[in-house]
């Protein structure tokens, strides 16, 4: 029983780990961007401009790296969202970046 019990948690672990662990997961940037960012840019990313930018092109207007550094150190009217952690961050850009 107890080998089975042990196999079956490894195989387990093993379908759910690249779900759980997976760079650049745009379904879980989605979730980020629905309770951090729709508050100011909306549900759609339209935004508000000029107060609020639209976020529908931001990958047009930023590199990767500047999307993130925007995240996690704000800017203007944004504030940092630090408390984030760097795969957060990348989930969130990559969602944006669609």
């Amino acid at each position: 029983m107890n080998k089975i019990l042990t196999l079956a948690l490894t195989l387990f672990g093993t379908v759910l780990a690249p779900t759980a662990w997976s760079k650049d997961d745009p379904a879980a940037g989605a979730q980020l961007y629905a309770v951090h960012c729709t508050a100011c840019h909306g549900a759609d990313r339209a935004g508000i401009p000029p107060t609020f930018p639209a976020l529908t092109d931001v990958a047009k207007r930023l590199q990767p790296a500047q999307i993130k550094e925007k995240i996690s150190k704000g800017g203007g009217l944004m504030p940092p969202f630090s408390q984030l952690s760097p795969q957060e961050i990348d989930n969130l850009a990559s969602y944006l970046a669609k």
